[in-house]
């Protein structure tokens, strides 16, 4: 074990599965040579793999998305960074047309992962906050991730890369540095489509990911001092969606928040919210509650970004009234 913030414990896995597959490579907008990265992911990336394996690309995510598709369908598992994932739009088609078609119209597999920062709170403004999840979950043939732990962050990118099927892991820019924890140092993987039970409980559970499970682990703290017990499940994918934890979860305690930092309409909540009405109305005690952003752009004001996205207080608050109920 090794204490590695979020950010690197990504680098350990690009360095690790690079070093034990040479068909797996990088390719993205300013990673190579002393810069790597915007977010300094890939820094000393090209000196230790070469310029081969270590590809900048010009600004065009299309291309840089179909460039990885190609070399995927001749035998290479690319990751390709976005350097926001507000700007995966512009490989949309590329993603959804093609790489996550192609195993169901010719039988090939398509072993590239597209990863990047998302995510608000930093001041990054409407263009560099987006948190696009729902999108991809919308579309089969696409596996969705999303981790909120150093650890996680690892074992899930190692699992990605080794994943046959186009996978988009998203990277919560706020948790880079912030969030730090023991992660297994060399083999690691996590499966994905398991969600985590974070902390168990029995008075009302909270189901997130991405940056609301540190929200949801300071409220359940907060709670537990008056004799509140909450229990956290972090789904971790969102595709494959680990329904039978959150169903447990929802059956043991009665009551349910769903919490995720994107917006609230057509945000991957609604879909939870959706199955565990379907799966689980009887045990519910109370009306499944979602707390999320707002339906908006981020704010580049700080101020305005802290109103538009969901927080602690706002969490706190939601889950008195869903306790009181």
């Amino acid at each position: 074990m090794s204490q590695m913030t979020y950010i690197q414990a990504i680098s350990d896995a690009l360095r690790y599965e690079m070093r034990r597959d040479s068909s797996v490579f990088l390719i993205g907008e300013d990673i190579a040579g002393s810069f790597g990265g915007a977010f300094k992911v890939t820094k000393g990336f090209e000196e230790e793999f070469g310029a081969q394996r270590v590809i900048n690309a010009p600004i065009s995510e299309a291309a840089i998305v179909g460039a990885a598709i190609g070399a995927s369908l001749n035998g290479m598992r690319p990751v390709v960074e976005m350097q926001f994932m507000d700007f995966i739009t512009n490989a949309f088609n590329q993603l959804v047309n093609v790489a996550a078609t192609t195993a169901y119209r010719w039988g090939i597999g398509v072993p590239i992962v597209v990863r990047g920062p998302s995510g608000g709170g930093v001041g990054g403004g409407p263009f560099h906050s987006r948190n696009s999840e729902a999108w991809f979950a919308h579309t089969p043939g696409i596996k969705v991730v999303c981790p909120a732990t150093a650890s996680d962050a690892k074992g899930l990118l190692i699992s990605s890369i080794r994943d046959n099927n186009p996978v988009v892991f998203f990277e919560h820019k706020g948790l880079y540095r912030k969030v730090k924890d023991d992660v297994p140092d060399g083999e690691y993987s996590v499966p994905l489509g398991q969600a985590a039970l974070v902390r168990p409980g029995r008075d009302a559970s909270i189901i997130a990911y991405g940056s609301m499970v540190h929200e949801a682990i300071a409220v359940a703290e907060e709670l537990a001092k008056e004799g509140v017990e909450v229990e956290i499940v972090d789904i971790r994918t969102l595709v494959p969606f680990d329904e039978q934890t959150v169903l447990s979860s929802v059956k043991r305690t009665h009551r349910v928040l769903i919490a995720h930092e994107a917006t609230l309409t057509g945000g991957f909540g609604g879909e939870i919210a959706a199955r565990i009405a379907d799966a689980a109305f009887e045990y519910l005690d109370a009306p499944v509650k979602r707390l999320a952003a707002f339906d908006a752009p981020t704010p580049f004001a700080p101020t305005l970004e802290q109103e538009v996205l969901p927080n602690k207080a706002k969490m706190l608050a939601a889950i008195r009234e869903l306790l009181a109920y």
